[in-house]
């Protein structure tokens, strides 16, 4: 029901990657990647894809590298090598400038991302939102959604205590952001 959390792009419903301040007019970010290593030494990199369409990549003509202050950096290359994407950006020609791209970030805008189906959204614009039982019980606000593999976690912060919510169909039954409002299914043993 949501997408990657740091807050990368879209995955089926599992939303993604950090961005900015949702009412600032600062641009919104989605992480796509993370630049694990260089590959080679003619200055291209392993790519952690954090997308669930790693075909995007060759379509980009540039791409917004680091998680503070990004920069817009071209694309030189890309090519696909046992299952990794390899890129090669410019101004890193060699193996030497690649490795200084350890780590960081690849982002994109929000608004060049590849466009959510309906019941899919981004979990950056799930933090804060108010959860409630089908019932109408207040259990508190999202304030964190961890990735476990299997499925997101949402951490639910209510004024006595903290829920741990899976982030699955028989348990969420309703996300609606323009009322910032989730609605849940408790079932046996998940609030105790």
């Amino acid at each position: 029901m949501s997408d990657k959390a740091d807050l990368p792009e879209p995955k089926s419903t599992q939303s993604s990657q950090r961005g900015s301040v949702e009412s600032s007019a600062e641009p919104h970010f989605l992480a796509v990647g993370r630049i694990s290593r260089p590959h080679g030494v003619q200055g291209e990199v392993r790519v952690e894809l954090l997308t669930d369409h790693p075909e995007r990549f060759e379509w980009l003509e540039a791409i917004y590298v680091g998680e503070q202050n990004p920069r817009l950096v071209p694309i030189e290359s890309v090519r696909h090598h046992q299952g990794v994407v390899l890129l090669k950006l410019a101004g890193y020609p060699s193996r030497t400038e690649a490795e200084l791209l350890r780590g960081e970030l690849l982002q994109v805008l929000e608004a060049d991302a590849v466009p959510l189906a309906e019941d899919e959204y981004y979990l950056y614009r799930l933090i804060g939102v108010a959860v409630y039982t089908e019932d109408g019980k207040h259990l508190g606000r999202i304030s964190e959604i961890l990735e476990t593999g299997a499925n997101n976690v949402f951490v639910v912060e209510g004024e006595e205590r903290q829920y741990l919510l899976p982030d699955i169909r028989d348990v969420v039954k309703e996300i609606d952001l323009e009322s910032g409002r989730m609605t849940i299914h408790p079932m046996p043993g998940l609030l105790d």
